[in-house]
């Protein structure tokens, strides 16, 4: 049991490692290609009279995609991992459980159904 949780623990860290590596390779790909941009916009004169100044726009769209997966990786997937989801999941299923208990006892003091023992839940 003990070597079962070690190894879920290395493969949760072995994940995140691979998420930060990834995430700072587009970090490091972002400064190049914005200096790439930069480049060919100023050195260059790439579309400078009919676009003006297009690589700044380029630069801003390219800058919201890597903080959106800065979010992604470092607050999305810290806390709302699979193990999050698993969690509340169960936590819905016992409060329909609940739900549907109560009214069945409910239903069975008014008289509308009679009580049957073998009742059937969602787990099975």
């Amino acid at each position: 049991m003990e070597n079962q949780e070690q190894h879920e623990v290395y493969e949760k860290a072995r994940k995140r490692t691979l998420q930060r590596k990834r995430l700072y390779w587009h970090f490091v790909l972002f400064l190049v290609g914005s200096v790439f941009l930069i480049v060919l916009n100023g050195v260059l004169k790439v579309g400078e009279e009919q676009l003006g100044d297009w690589f700044v726009w380029a630069i801003l769209i390219w800058l919201f995609f890597w903080v959106l997966h800065f979010a992604n990786v470092f607050i999305f997937k810290r806390f709302f991992d699979k193990d999050w989801e698993r969690n509340e999941t169960e936590k819905l299923v016992d409060k329909h459980n609940k739900k549907v208990e109560k009214l069945e006892k409910k239903l069975i003091n008014d008289g509308v159904i009679s009580p049957n023992p073998e009742k059937k839940s969602l787990d099975s």
